[in-house]
């Protein structure tokens, strides 16, 4: 099992540095090549390009990724294309990623830490799957340009193909007959053409998945769902740019963005695994970040990549024993916990192994 190891910007090699050690746990018995990558912010100071050749290389060259977080401040006046974020848009488009998953789970642990009332989120398990490589963020025409009356003006170009929608669609029915059989589509139906097309191919896949509830929300509508009666959910599938927002939105039903893995798969059962929140610069070298996302995002990877759902299940079981502990990060330490370190948090993961 080779995986190529991209910690990237801000807290990424803290976070990333904590998953790769229990990855090595010898109570897992796993067998392992690591391979490390520059990428993002950290790829264009030493290269020049957020995702050089060799990182693209050495990509290619693995069986997964487990990637870190990009973002610098201080490049955010580059050209777009080379801002340390475009690495990770690159790396799903090159490699194909399309099917991205992400979990929302409310640990029972962690009821109280969440915004939202407990009788709410108690025994909330939701998959948010959301299609990674179309849509907004990669449409075509797209760019700021200066109008006949002088006025500057920026578009994007919202785009998907029925392929495109079939097969995230087929991933997200096969992803609820694993779970419990009921699948919501979120759309913009009422307003756009391309999400027109979306719920017709999702409703005709739908037919070869009979046992599977299939509903449709607008993704207003869904957004305030998932406040008001989050529990309703249990696999949604939606485009690239309504799943970014919701899947974020979903995080602070768990109480922590810190707390959220995710897997984005190609065809193959390749996998880039990361935690969903960002580089945080602002506390990147201090040793408070939360590493469970990364550590769970790992899990991930033995599970859907590696096909190793004993090893993904152990990491899981820890990670909860770790949290019935009462051992806490900063970000879901209550009034009155004190709050453990990255490492300290890594060690307590690894004591539970």
């Amino acid at each position: 099992m080779n995986i190529c190891v991209m910690a990237g910007d801000g807290i990424g090699p803290e976070i990333v540095e904590q998953a790769v050690r229990v990855l090595r746990a010898p109570a897992l018995g796993l067998t392992l090549s690591f391979t490390e990558a520059l990428v993002g912010g950290a790829a264009y100071r030493a290269h020049g390009h957020p995702l050089p050749e060799s990182t693209l290389s050495a990509a290619q060259a693995s069986d997964a990724i487990l990637f870190g977080a990009v973002g610098d401040f201080s490049l955010d006046t580059l050209p777009r294309e080379l801002r340390p974020e475009q690495a990770i848009l690159g790396l799903r488009k090159a490699l194909n990623l399309f099917a991205n998953f992400r979990p929302a789970m409310v640990y029972p642990e962690l009821v109280d830490a969440s915004s939202l009332k407990p009788e709410i989120v108690a025994g909330l398990d939701i998959l948010i799957i959301r299609e990674l490589t179309g849509d907004i963020y990669f449409g075509q025409p797209r760019g700021i340009r200066v109008r006949d009356d002088g006025v500057r003006e920026g578009f994007d170009t919202m785009r998907y193909s029925e392929p495109e929608i079939e097969r995230v669609a087929h991933v997200a029915f096969k992803a609820a007959k694993r779970r419990n059989n009921r699948l919501c589509s979120v759309d913009k139906a009422n307003v756009l053409d391309t999400m027109q097309l979306w719920r017709e191919v999702v409703i005709s896949v739908s037919k070869q998945y009979p046992e599977v509830a299939l509903s449709h929300q607008y993704v207003d509508n869904a957004a305030m769902q998932l406040l008001k009666n989050p529990k309703q959910f249990d696999v949604i599938v939606t485009g690239n740019m309504f799943g970014d927002i919701l899947s974020d939105e979903a995080s602070m039903l768990t109480g922590s963005i810190g707390m959220l893995p995710s897997a984005s798969l190609n065809e193959h059962g390749f996998g880039l695994y990361e935690p969903i929140h960002g580089s945080a610069p602002d506390i990147a070298g201090k040793n408070i970040a939360n590493p469970l996302a990364t550590i769970l995002s790992a899990a991930m990877m033995l599970r859907y990549t590696f096909a190793n759902a004993a090893a993904a299940d152990r990491i899981e079981a820890a990670v909860q024993m770790v949290l019935r502990q009462g051992v806490r990060t900063g970000d879901i330490a209550g009034p009155g916990v004190t709050a453990v370190g990255t490492r300290q948090m890594g060690d307590a993961v690894l004591a539970a192994l």
